[in-house]
Order: structure tokens, then sequence, then C-alpha cells
């Protein structure tokens, strides 16, 4: 377990953010922990973050993932989040078990792609996008630990301001993390 001491803390703790597939509402409740972000700002420092708009990880004490894995970008941006990673945590539905994106696991990928981009209405044809830097699809969407070795795992869809405030504090003061059942959130 990660741990850093109040009273004998002399830097501040790293935490890294990233967002895979999933609709960014973990991250949106993050900023809903509101004024806190100043507390938070005075014990820690962010790296790879929608708040510093950092691209690459590099060192941290704990890195936050919310979504799931569908591409392989994820699958690499997750692999160096991990490598730099202390401890890793998996925010959020779509993160924890691959959520609403790995509803699309029900259907094949190509079919899924053709239906979505070649059957238009009007008597309209389409095509399904094909550019190198469109990144490549897997077949399912993955929860990030059949990825990855995680942590902790807090679930909600998404988890409230407040459950990722305890649970953020919990880490970094060396509590053993734990919501009650009302903090759990599932929208």
């Amino acid at each position: 377990m990660f741990h850093v001491a109040p009273t004998t803390r002399k830097r501040k703790v790293r935490i890294a953010t990233t967002s895979l597939s999933g609709c960014f509402g973990c991250h949106m409740s993050l900023l809903d922990i509101d004024e806190r972000l100043l507390a938070l700002a005075e014990i820690a420092e962010f790296d790879r973050s929608p708040i510093t708009d950092i691209k690459h990880c590099g060192p941290c004490d704990i890195a936050i993932v919310e979504g799931g894995v569908c591409n392989a970008e994820n699958v690499h941006v997750l692999r160096e989040l991990r490598a730099n990673a202390k401890v890793l945590v998996a925010l959020g539905a779509c993160a924890v078990n691959g959520g609403l994106p790995a509803q699309r696991n029900h259907v094949d990928v190509g079919e899924c792609l053709a239906r979505v981009y070649t059957h238009r209405s009007e008597g309209q044809a389409g095509a399904v996008p094909n550019d190198p830097e469109l990144p490549l699809l897997l077949d399912k969407v993955h929860p990030i630990n059949e990825v990855v070795r995680v942590d902790y795992f807090v679930p909600g869809c998404p988890p409230s301001g407040d459950a990722i405030w305890k649970y953020l504090t919990d880490l970094i003061d060396g509590r053993i993390p734990r919501l009650e059942h009302p903090m759990l959130h599932f929208d």
C-alpha cells in the first residue's frame, strides 16, 4: 500500500489520470470535488491529466484510470501509466467492468462498423473510416484489470466527487480506502 504520512511528507504526491474508452464522467466527478481541488493542490501535483494537458505519464505515486480498453492506443496508454505508477486505481464502471462501451461486445466489430458507416438513409453510400491515424479497434472492450494489474477499484457510474475525494485522501494519508454504501453512485 502507498503511504505518505502527513507529518513527514517532504514532497507532493504525484497523481496522473487518463480517460480511455468512456464518457469522461469520472473526470467530471473529479472536478466536482470543487474547492477541495485547492486543498489537493497543496499536497499533490498532477502529471498526465486534463488539468495539466500533459500527454505522457512520468513517474507518479497514484494513477487514476477511467474508461474501458477498446483500442490499441488505450492499451499503450494504460501500460505506460501502469509502468510509471506505484498505485493504479480503476475509477468507474467502464474501468472496473467495461461499462457501457462493453455493450458492443455482443456484436462483431466489423459488422458494427459496417452498420454505422455504410448503411445511410436516402440511398447515400458511406465507408468505414480507414486512416492510419485511427487506433486499431480491439475485438472486445475490456476492463483495465484484463490488461494490467490494478491496485484499487472505485465503482460507480460515475463515482461522486465525495467518493473520489475520500478515496484519494485515504490513499494519500496511508489509510486503506473504503467507501460505505451511501457513497456508491450509479446513474
